[in-house]
C-alpha cells in the first residue's frame, strides 16, 4: 500500500491513512456481504425472480469464485470472506431462477447466458494453478486474473440492466429496491478502495458495477412511481361518480320509478264482429301524497276482434 499510495512522512498522519483505507475497505466488504440477503429473501424464500437476467445470475456466482482466487493471490482476507459470502447467496439465487423458470435450463439458453461464468472459473482455476505448475510469482498471476475479472465483470454487469431498459413494461416483481442500491453503495466504497490502494482491477470493475447498479434503481424508481399513478386513478374516478347526481329529464308521458301509481281500471269493451274499436284507459286519480303523472296518450291500445265464422 505504501508503494502504490505517496503517504506524508508524518506516522500520525501515516497511520490514520492506512487505518481509514482500510476501514474504507472493510465498509465495502460489509456492504457486500449485506447486499444479496434482500434478493435472497425475495427469490428464495418467497419465490419471486421474474424481471431476473439468468445471466446475471450466472455471474454473481462465478465471480465471487473469481475474487477469492484473486484475494488468496494477493493475501487479501477481506476479498476472500466477503466473496464467499456474497457466492453463497448468488448460488442460492442462480437455483431458484433455475428451477422456476424451465426455459433457461435448455442447451442454447444455457450456453449463452453461462458462457461468461464458465470463462470467470477457467480463469480462475489457471492462475491458481500456474504457480505450483509454472512457477509463475502471485503477484504477475493475479495482476493478469485481475484484469480478466475486471473484463468480465464490465461485460457481465450489461445484461440485467439492458434487459430492463429493452422491455420497460416487464414484471419486476423479482427485483429487490434494496439490493440494488445496495449494491451502488458498495460500488463505491470498492471504488475508492481500488484508487486508494492502487489495484486498477477492483476499482474499474466497481466503477461498471456502479453503472449498472444506478441504471437499475432508476428503472426500479420510475416503474414504482408509474405503478403508483395506475393505481391512484381509478380511486379518484369512483369518487367523482359517487358524488355525481345525474337527474332525469322531464318528460311528458314517462312514468318516473319513485311515483306510487295505482295501477289503471281496465277498459271495458264490447267487440263486434269484424269491427275494430279503439280502447283507452280510464283516468285515474292518483292517492293523496302521490305526484299525478300522465299516462301516455299518443299510443292507444288497439284491439281487433274476430270475425266468427258462422256454425
Amino acid at each position: 500500500m505504501a508503494g502504490t499510495l505517496r503517504l506524508p512522512p508524518c506516522p500520525v498522519v501515516r497511520n490514520w491513512i492506512m487505518h481509514s483505507i482500510a476501514l474504507l475497505g472493510w465498509f465495502g466488504a460489509a456492504l457486500s456481504i449485506v447486499l444479496p440477503w434482500p434478493q435472497v429473501w425475495r427469490s428464495v424464500v418467497q419465490g419471486r425472480t421474474t424481471g431476473l437476467s439468468a445471466t446475471a445470475c450466472w455471474q454473481g456466482t462465478a465471480m465471487p469464485i473469481g475474487w477469492i482466487t484473486y484475494g488468496l493471490l494477493v493475501g487479501q482476507k477481506v476479498q476472500v470472506v466477503t466473496n464467499t459470502v456474497t457466492g453463497t447467496a448468488g448460488l442460492a439465487v442462480l437455483v431458484v431462477v433455475l428451477v422456476k423458470q424451465r426455459e433457461l435450463r435448455t442447451r442454447r439458453t444455457l450456453t449463452v447466458s453461462a458462457g461468461g461464468a464458465v470463462a470467470v472459473l477457467t480463469a480462475a482455476a489457471v492462475s491458481a494453478a500456474a504457480g505450483p505448475l509454472l512457477g509463475i510469482d502471485h503477484a504477475r498471476t493475479a495482476g493478469c486474473l485481475g484484469a480478466v475479472l475486471a473484463s468480465i465483470a464490465i461485460l457481465g454487469a450489461i445484461p440485467q440492466p439492458l434487459s430492463l431498459l429493452r422491455d420497460r413494461k416487464q414484471n419486476l416483481a423479482g427485483l429487490s429496491p434494496l439490493r440494488w442500491w445496495l449494491a451502488a453503495a458498495a460500488c463505491s466504497a470498492w471504488c475508492g478502495y481500488g484508487l486508494a490502494t492502487g489495484q486498477p482491477a477492483v476499482w474499474l470493475s466497481a466503477l461498471v458495477g456502479l453503472g449498472s447498479a444506478g441504471i437499475v434503481c432508476w428503472v426500479l424508481v420510475t416503474d414504482r412511481r408509474a405503478r403508483a399513478v395506475v393505481t391512484a386513478a381509478p380511486a379518484v374516478r369512483a369518487v367523482h361518480t359517487t358524488t355525481r347526481v345525474v337527474r332525469p329529464a322531464r318528460t311528458t308521458g314517462v312514468r318516473p320509478a319513485s311515483a306510487r301509481v295505482a295501477p289503471p281500471a281496465p277498459a271495458t269493451t264490447r267487440l263486434v264482429d269484424g269491427a275494430t274499436r279503439v280502447a283507452r284507459p280510464a283516468p285515474v286519480r292518483p292517492a293523496r301524497g302521490v305526484a299525478r303523472v300522465s299516462c301516455p296518450a299518443d299510443h292507444p291500445t288497439l284491439i281487433t276482434s274476430r270475425e266468427l265464422a258462422p256454425v
